[in-house]
């Protein structure tokens, strides 16, 4: 009887997120539509979706964000923005950290997702990384966004992890892009997001919850002067950085 509620509290739990994701698109669907037909007007698109849709899911699930920046993202910088990806408020929570528009860099198999999809593809840079003609025309995406005072955003496992791995080995988008682009990285560190809302759920105890989303931005790292030649050398960098945050707090 206890593992059946606990079944079910979990399982209303995760239809409550998406009723909730739903909802958000529904009120902020007219604005949405309206902002993502233009390029010069992603940063209305952004405060929308920032102030609006997802301050409604962190909200409505009980979430509140309290983040520590060790360094201020200053406006009109770009930067390239990376965390550790275990949950799908991990974009909510990004959204929240950073006042200043981000464009989000992934993958295209994203724009599947209905409704979800049709905003993705029109707002973010997909790329599909089995096309080599798919990852070179990212490049230039990638140039006019930044040239229009915007960040990116990759989350460079590349992937959500399973709960028994705490970090997974880096992918390159991150560190091929800011040193092409000579801008600084910008690594945090997500510490409850899995606690609260895990992507991998498991129905045979309940898991997640309402509370506080602790985030730390740690301080830059800069790639002036950085070659392609040192990007493995960053990427570890980077990566045993992170871990060694990431491990006594998860």
């Amino acid at each position: 009887m206890i593992k059946f509620i606990k079944m079910f509290a979990c399982g209303l739990y995760n239809v409550w997120f998406y009723i909730l994701a739903a909802t958000g698109i529904i009120i902020c669907f007219p604005l949405f539509f309206i902002f993502s037909l233009k390029e010069e007007w992603y940063p209305t698109f952004y405060w929308v979706a920032r102030n609006i849709w997802a301050k409604l899911i962190l909200f409505g699930m009980g979430f509140f964000p309290k983040v520590e920046f060790s360094e201020p993202l200053l406006k009109g910088k770009n930067y390239m923005l990376t965390a550790n990806h275990k949950s799908m408020i991990d974009i909510m929570l990004m959204l929240q950290i950073s006042k200043n528009p981000i464009v989000f860099v992934g993958k295209k198999e994203l724009v599947r997702l209905p409704v979800f999809g049709y905003f993705y593809k029109r707002v973010a840079i997909m790329v599909d990384r089995e096309n080599a003609k798919s990852r070179a025309a990212v490049y230039g995406h990638a140039e006019r966004r930044l040239s229009q005072g915007l960040s990116l955003c990759i989350f460079a496992e590349g992937l959500v992890t399973s709960p028994e791995i705490t970090l997974a080995p880096f992918k390159n988008g991150v560190f091929r892009f800011s040193i092409h682009y000579q801008i600084p990285i910008v690594p945090m560190s997500f510490y409850d997001c899995e606690r609260r809302y895990p992507y991998h759920f498991s129905y045979n105890h309940f898991v997640g919850g309402p509370g506080i989303l602790r985030a730390k931005v740690h301080n830059h790292i800069e790639t002036k002067g950085l070659k392609e030649s040192d990007m493995e050398n960053l990427k570890q960098k980077v990566y045993d950085f992170m871990l060694k945050d990431l491990e006594p707090m998860l």
